[in-house]
């Protein structure tokens, strides 16, 4: 089992993870956070919010120097924050809005890009300005999905023929190159790491957070609202938690489970 003395690195989704899914607060991890500060533990957020919500949520926990995957891995901040869209920084936002926009005419769907910050803090429960910056994309479009059940796989195949793929996150789809995720995000960030190699341990509570909890050495599998399970590839059960509580309750349970809490 790792513990504090290793060189380690947590790998933390935000949403219904370290974030409470309905107040967005943290209360119940805090004592693993001052933990993890004094034994300079890196905390990697690996989330599918953006680069613009992510940043001032670094400075209020204290960790603005360290890099993070943004818009469900279709954005990698390094440590020297430099911004890289994966897989290979051809496709950006607006060129993803303008794909999505020739399939409106055969499907039915709303993208952040076509509401306001007003309506997107009313879906979501975040202030007006947190929502703003939830629209400042990068890489990658939210969308709501309107259309019928039977309509739905057609879309998906046809977003793979424009080469952008969908992942469900914890309230709506996201629409983002193909070939980028979570997981993919994650080894290219640990590839383009200087210094020693960290013993990994992710945190996550929702479908597409599964590439990134198939690619740490140990995984924990916070219980979630979505209704689809979190299903990993991964055989070493031993090297798994699934956590009896949602949020922030559920990261600590599951930092707890895998590493001594300290004193």
């Amino acid at each position: 089992m790792p513990d504090l003395q290793q060189p380690l690195m947590i790998i933390t989704d935000l949403d219904g993870s370290l974030l409470d899914h309905h107040t967005y607060r943290w209360d119940a991890a805090t004592e693993w956070l001052t933990a993890l500060k004094e034994h300079t533990v890196p905390l990697v957020i690996c989330s599918s919010k953006t680069a613009a919500e992510i940043i001032p949520l670094q400075k209020r926990l204290g960790i603005n120097d360290s890099p993070f995957i943004a818009e469900n891995g279709a954005v990698v901040q390094t440590r020297d924050q430099q911004r890289v869209r994966l897989p290979d920084s051809t496709l950006t936002y607006n060129a993803i809005c303008q794909r999505l926009a020739t399939l409106k005419t055969d499907y039915r769907f709303t993208g952040f890009h076509d509401f306001s910050d007003a309506e997107v803090a009313s879906m979501t429960g975040l202030s007006e300005a947190d929502a703003a910056l939830s629209r400042q994309r990068d890489a990658s479009e939210v969308i709501v999905w309107r259309d019928s059940d039977a309509a739905f796989d057609p879309f998906h195949d046809a977003l793979r023929a424009e080469g952008l793929a969908l992942t469900q996150g914890g309230r709506f789809w996201h629409v983002m190159p193909a070939g980028c995720g979570k997981g993919d995000a994650l080894r290219w960030l640990l590839d383009h790491a200087s210094g020693e190699a960290h013993t990994t341990i992710g945190l996550g509570d929702g479908p597409n957070d599964a590439p990134m909890l198939d690619a740490v050495d140990y995984a924990v599998v916070i219980k979630g609202y979505s209704k689809t399970p979190v299903t990993l590839s991964r055989t070493d059960q031993q090297q798994v938690y699934h956590t009896a509580h949602r949020g922030p309750e559920g990261w600590r349970e599951g930092l707890d489970y895998f590493l001594i809490q300290p004193q």
